[in-house]
């Protein structure tokens, strides 16, 4: 069998893709640590530091949300109903995005210092509860990480005959590879590029597609052969059995299934809430608003494009590969070749990596808060923290393989596990949503509405299978009907349950315990937490979230489909144009916001990075010319560059060759009558005074082997030398240190013992943030 990729491809997009992926990751926490200071904790790791703003933030939604699903099983429902399906597909998955923002922001009103949604319900609804719906959150990892896997695996499979085993684990691999150093912070910043690429690519194809390639013959030519394809095989239930219209009971029957199991993978999956918890409260809203309106393009336009292309070139595909989601590599292929399969792929790599390392650090934050440390180690400690968290990912990677493997063998299909995955986790989005803001919400109830409910929807699913098709099988389950009440009998019932039960015996929880009684170690995190918590902003917020979250949620699911849906409306040839021009002009403007948006908000950051570079680039140039004046002032000091009337000089000493010949010059260089501060730094995290991991006897050993080695260091004039020996941040006690003692110089080498090639981190850092004059020596 011949294949439009090679296997070598294959292997280069995902293999090379992951270690291009890690590369950059590694560059980018690199830039955010030594450049622009932030520290890598736990929290940083976990919650991004909480500071995330509106467009890195609608990226970031994006990215997480651009499944597997997004890019194969939209373009295969296209292909079955017609235009319906992708417009079903885009609307019944943009609408949880944005009314989850508004139950997201309750959570940050009621707890603000959480760092997993299950970790406010252990104090909401008890240990019962807590334990329920971790299952249901883990569940909701494993569901979405396993159609990542899955949908990937085949489609690799299908362009380059990578066999699906091997691909089971290469994908998960390609994932964990910068995940397990990044954290969330990094996946932000790798989110943003994935998703520029994607929206870049969706681009490309679209209008590629529309206004070039010759087999289409633009859009009058899709539009005739979608006309030919209708009355060639008119499609069952849709209007007049054609491909052009919404009034599709199959696409309708889809989005309702598509509906509810989305809400079950939003708002029980934490890799949503690890979104909002990273967001600033005044992005939130905003930064899901903006992200589920500009998620709706991806579908509309790319599955439109994709889905009908593929019915108007009359594509012979088997049901086995419908079923994998194979309608968008096969059409791309047909149409572009080499290139387009090239083209799919590569957005694959990107959409499955970004999703993946989404649910990878949920399920991390998962198992560490609500595993790890509440049931086996309470007084863990941020590093411990960290290390079971990294730990945790590589397990849930490897194990994911596993599962996707067994579900492929027992034939579940990405089609089969998408439908059905609202069956599974849909009963638990009525309590946890309730929990969170009806203060009567009964714990009890909460817990067993959601068991119950799942119980509920498989019964009704698995019976009306049997009724309707005389046994139950993987064939038999996969229909319409008995998917579409077992969808429904699981989120309603959800629902019902917990309503009923409160209003029998309501509680009256009060939220200020959990307020109280979730913290958070670093006081940096915890004072923008009380920064941002203004009653009185994020009440407007929550009413703004549920003015426009209905609004917008009645636009995209009544007043837009339904009107055409019940009147039978078949295209005609403008509104198909209409359609079409709409579709690409929603996906240029989503584009243009999540590309520059992120620029504007952090040009700051930009700045600091680009200065970084130019003093980099500069200092090439500069080093020589240093040596060179050092070596002649020692010879001759008429020639010193350096003002020698300055009184109170610091040096920074950490045992490197460059800092002693700096000490050295400062020694001979300036007056007699100036003082020297030789200063020595240990370094260590700057909040270890208030860490309990750190005791004070240990601090005294380490502060008492620093004054031993700086007592070692011979120095020329040692009369006029006070030796001062810090521990903390290298740079920020040197620039702290300065300011204390007032001195007019500091005098450092160009690097430290690390392996830098130009200039040290430190260096750099003091450089751009002290306001004292520095003199570099090589």
């Amino acid at each position: 069998m011949s294949f439009i990729l090679s296997d070598e491809t294959g292997y280069l997009i995902f293999i090379g893709g992951g270690l291009i992926m890690t590369a950059i990751v590694l560059l980018l926490i690199f830039v955010d640590t030594k450049w622009l200071g932030t520290r890598k904790t736990f929290e940083w790791f976990s919650t991004a530091g909480r500071s995330i703003k509106s467009g890195l933030l609608a990226s970031s939604v994006i990215s997480a949300w651009i499944w597997a699903a997004t890019l194969l099983e939209s373009s295969t429902v296209a292909y079955k109903y017609g235009i319906g399906g992708p417009f079903w597909y885009a609307a019944g998955a943009s609408i949880q995005i944005i009314l989850f923002a508004v139950v997201a922001l309750e959570l940050k009103k009621r707890a603000p210092s959480s760092h997993t949604f299950t970790e406010f319900l252990y104090l909401r609804l008890g240990k019962f509860g807590h334990k329920v719906f971790l299952i249901f959150a883990l569940l909701a990892n494993s569901i979405v990480m396993a159609m990542l896997v899955l949908g990937g695996a085949v489609a690799l499979n299908a362009l380059t005959g990578i066999d699906i085993a091997i691909a089971c684990f290469i994908i998960p691999l390609s994932i964990m590879m910068y995940t397990y150093f990044g954290g969330l912070k990094a996946t932000f910043f790798a989110d943003y590029l994935n998703t520029s690429f994607i929206f870049i690519v969706i681009l490309i194809l679209v209008v590629g597609i529309y206004f070039f390639n010759p087999h289409i013959g633009g859009i009058t030519g899709l539009f005739e052969g979608l006309q030919l394809a209708s009355t060639l095989n008119p499609v069952e239930g849709n209007s007049g059995g054609s491909f052009l219209t919404l009034a599709s009971i199959g696409a309708l029957i889809f989005g309702i299934i598509n509906i509810i199991g989305n809400f079950g993978t939003v708002f029980v999956d934490q890799a949503f809430w690890q979104r909002a918890i990273a967001a600033r409260p005044k992005s939130l809203i905003k930064g899901f608003f903006i992200g589920g309106l500009a998620w709706f393009a991806i579908p509309f336009a790319l599955a439109t494009s994709l889905g009908l292309a593929g019915i108007a070139m009359h594509l012979d595909l088997s049901p086995l590969e419908v079923s994998h989601g194979l309608v968008a590599p096969i059409t791309i292929s047909t149409l572009l070749g080499e290139v387009g399969g090239i083209l799919i792929l590569t957005m694959l790599f990107t959409a499955v990596t970004c999703a993946g390392s989404a649910e990878l650090v949920a399920f991390s934050s998962l198992f560490t808060f609500d595993v790890y440390r509440t049931y086996f180690k309470p007084s863990a400690s941020g590093r411990q923290l960290m290390r079971v968290s990294k730990y945790s990912v590589l397990m849930f990677g490897f194990g994911i393989g596993v599962l996707s493997l067994s579900l492929y063998h027992i034939g579940l299909s990405l089609q089969y596990i998408y439908l059905s995955m609202g069956i599974l986790i849909g009963s638990a989005v009525g309590p946890i949503s309730l929990s969170l803001i009806w203060k009567k919400t009964n714990k009890i109830s909460a817990s067993f509405s959601a068991l119950c409910g799942l119980l509920l929807g498989v019964i009704v699913w698995l019976f009306s299978a049997f009724s309707l098709y005389g046994n139950i099988s993987v064939a038999s389950t996969s229909h319409d009907i008995p998917l579409l009440l077992g969808n429904l009998t699981s989120f309603v019932s959800g629902f019902v349950l917990v309503i009923l039960g409160s209003l029998i015996r309501p509680d009256n929880f009060n939220f200020n315990i959990t307020k109280q009684r979730i913290i958070v170690v670093e006081e940096r995190i915890r004072s923008l937490i009380k920064e941002d918590n203004d009653e009185s902003f994020l009440k407007k917020r929550t009413i703004f979230g549920y003015k426009y979250g209905i609004f917008f949620t009645l636009i995209l699911v009544v007043i837009w489909p339904l009107p055409l849906f019940f009147s039978g409306y078949i295209f005609s040839y403008e509104f198909f144009l209409f359609w079409i021009l709409l579709s690409i002009v929603w996906t240029i403007s989503a584009a243009c916001f999540l590309i520059v948006k992120p620029i504007i908000e952090s040009k700051r950051e930009i700045s600091i990075v680009l200065s970084n570079l130019l003093f980099i680039i500069r200092s090439k140039f500069q080093i020589r010319n240093y040596d060179h004046k050092f070596s002649m002032s020692k010879n001759n000091p008429s020639e010193n560059p350096v003002n020698t009337s300055f009184k109170r000089i610091l040096v920074a000493v950490d045992g490197s060759t460059s800092s002693i010949r700096a000490l050295d010059y400062a020694s001979h260089a300036f007056q007699a009558d100036s003082i020297i501060y030789v200063v020595h730094i240990i370094e260590w995290p700057d909040d270890y005074e208030q860490d309990t991991e750190y005791d004070t006897e240990l601090m005294k050993r380490v502060e008492k082997e620093g004054r031993l080695m700086l007592s070692s260091i011979l120095i020329k004039n040692s009369k006029r030398c006070e030796r001062v020996v810090k521990i903390g941040d290298p740079a920020n006690k040197i620039i702290k240190t300065a300011n204390d003692l007032n001195v007019d110089f500091i005098v450092l080498g160009t690097k430290g013992l690390g392996n830098s090639d130009d200039f040290g981190h430190v260096t750099r850092k003091i450089l751009s943030e002290s306001n004292k004059p520095v003199l570099l020596l090589n």
